[in-house]
């Protein structure tokens, strides 16, 4: 009797092995491409990645740009301080790794910025689809 019982664990084990059950599939969607727009912020999505305009700054977002099943997100890329005055030609850029993370809702995307080394917070910002934003430069 047991042995029998131990055969049949044995036989469920691998047939647990070799036939998982099946999980529900993750389903990831792409951001929609174009502009998206808030106050300090914009960004320019592309089919592969993505270009930000900060008030006194910049970046590059890698993609591919995925959202998960919910529309939260979290991509790498730069980010880029700027100042005020003419750029030189010299001027070697100070581009840092950067996470970008955050939810897209419908038309409107909740975005958070940090630096990838030190975690330290660039900002929050709510961004809408479509919108050009409002990007003050420095000068």
């Amino acid at each position: 009797m047991r042995q029998g019982l131990k055969l049949s664990s044995l036989v469920g084990l691998v047939l647990l092995i070799a036939f998982p059950a099946p999980s529900r599939p993750h389903k990831v969607r792409r951001l929609a491409t174009g502009n998206w727009g808030g106050l300090h912020v914009r960004i320019e999505v592309g089919p592969r990645s993505a270009t930000v305009e900060y008030d006194c700054a910049h970046g590059m977002i890698d993609g591919p740009l995925t959202l998960d099943s919910k529309g939260r997100f979290r991509w790498r890329g730069t980010h880029n301080l700027e100042h005020g005055g003419p750029v030189r030609i010299d001027d070697t850029s100070n581009g840092r790794p950067a996470i970008y993370s955050g939810i897209v809702k419908g038309d409107t995307m909740k975005l958070t910025v940090r630096l990838a080394t030190s975690n330290e917070a660039i900002g929050t910002f709510t961004l809408t689809r479509g919108s050009p934003g409002q990007v003050f430069k420095c000068m």
